[in-house]
């Protein structure tokens, strides 16, 4: 069976190794996953409770439309039921985005080093994509605008970037908005939104109202500690909503999930805690990158890409072999990593570890 010509050479989304697999391959009985921005804490306890009982409906169908879950998020964004739309993950919705508006040919522009799903899906639809070089890690607003042609379909910003976590100011986002033709949709991605502590940054879902060719992503397998139940949403006009509406799937999100993001959204004492606690995570991190000598991006996600000053590769690997997981930078970051921030003493172990790897010399070439 033959497939289509363009994919046949497309790259396989890497996930973060899984602790299972890393148990097993290196013999490891303890073994610390920081490699996929995962709450460490997990979700709220309440959700634990509302899984438990829809456990009773898990031979029917999930409700399609969401229509409880998406009443309530509508009304905590302050946003219309008809301008939301669900999915398996907030990758979904990019696929789904990818898959409604781009024919062959059409060009689509994000960042050089940003979240890769962008475009894997782009490349998929046949789409051409512009990428565009981070200035000093961070989104080059301006370059971007640069690089609008008559056949740019769609703009994709991640606020803040995975994987370096720099963000957007709101006043540059207006700017940028401002400046982009109407009929170019602008795709904000903010999966880590709700881990923003930094008064400059947008709550972009109020400028929907201001910016029809607007999309905002977010999920509730980050902060929420949904990451296994897959769901995440997009917001934007209910014009727009409607036609990524029709490229989807029935039923792409289980009961088990919508029963979960309900719970856990009501639940906003607990996500201001895993907020605290993260930022927490972020200042011990970066004190210990500062006592080594390391330099790092502003870290504004659940995240930090610091550079170890050797290949990423290598410490990735030499990481392992001390059972923390972590990513390496990406091509155009080579001697970068990026480490999820984790509890405290998940923090100290990950130190610990980085710190005799960097002490350990490298074993010369026979």
């Amino acid at each position: 069976m033959k497939p289509k010509s363009h994919i046949v050479d497309l790259p396989v989304y890497l996930p973060g190794k899984p602790i299972e697999d890393v148990k097993r391959e290196l013999g490891l009985k303890e073994v610390i996953k920081l490699a996929s921005n995962e709450n460490p804490f997990g979700a709220s306890p309440l959700v634990k409770e509302a899984i438990i009982k829809e456990i009773d409906n898990i031979s029917l169908y999930p409700d399609g439309g969401a229509v409880e879950l998406t009443k309530d998020l509508a009304q905590y964004l302050g946003v219309q039921p008809n301008q939301i739309i669900f999915g398996c993950g907030s990758d979904e919705i990019i696929a789904l985005i990818t898959r409604a508006f781009f024919v062959t040919g059409d060009e689509t522009i994000m960042a050089d080093t940003t979240f890769s799903v962008y475009k894997s899906n782009a490349d998929i639809e046949g789409a051409v994509t512009i990428e565009v070089p981070l200035k000093e890690g961070k989104h080059d607003l301006e370059a971007m605008l640069s690089s609008v042609s008559e056949r740019t379909k769609v703009i994709w910003v991640c606020n803040p970037n995975n994987p370096t976590g720099t963000i957007v100011s709101k006043d540059e986002l207006i700017a940028f908005l401002d400046q982009v033709p109407a009929e170019v949709m602008v795709v904000l991605d903010e999966a880590y939104f709700e881990y923003v502590t930094d008064h400059t940054y947008p709550d972009s879902t109020k400028l929907l109202s201001k910016y029809a060719n607007l999309v905002v992503l977010r999920t509730f397998s980050k902060i929420y500690g949904l990451a296994s139940l897959r769901i995440g949403y997009g917001v934007g006009q209910p014009e727009v909503i409607k036609l990524i509406n029709q490229v989807r799937e029935p039923f792409n999100t289980s009961r088990v999930a919508q029963a979960a993001a309900k719970v856990a959204l009501a639940d906003q004492a607990y996500v201001e805690s895993c907020r605290k606690s993260n930022a927490e995570g972020i200042i011990q991190l970066q004190a210990e990158f500062d006592r080594l000598g390391l330099t790092y991006f502003p870290a504004h996600g659940n995240f930090i890409m610091v550079k170890v000053n050797r290949p990423g590769a290598e410490v990735f690997e030499a990481l392992l072999r001390k059972g923390v997981i972590i990513r390496t930078g990406q091509a155009k970051y080579p001697e970068y990593i990026r480490v999820t921030v984790g509890s405290q003493d998940q923090n100290k172990a990950f130190i610990h570890a980085l710190e005799q790897v960097l002490s350990e010399e490298k074993t010369p070439v026979q």
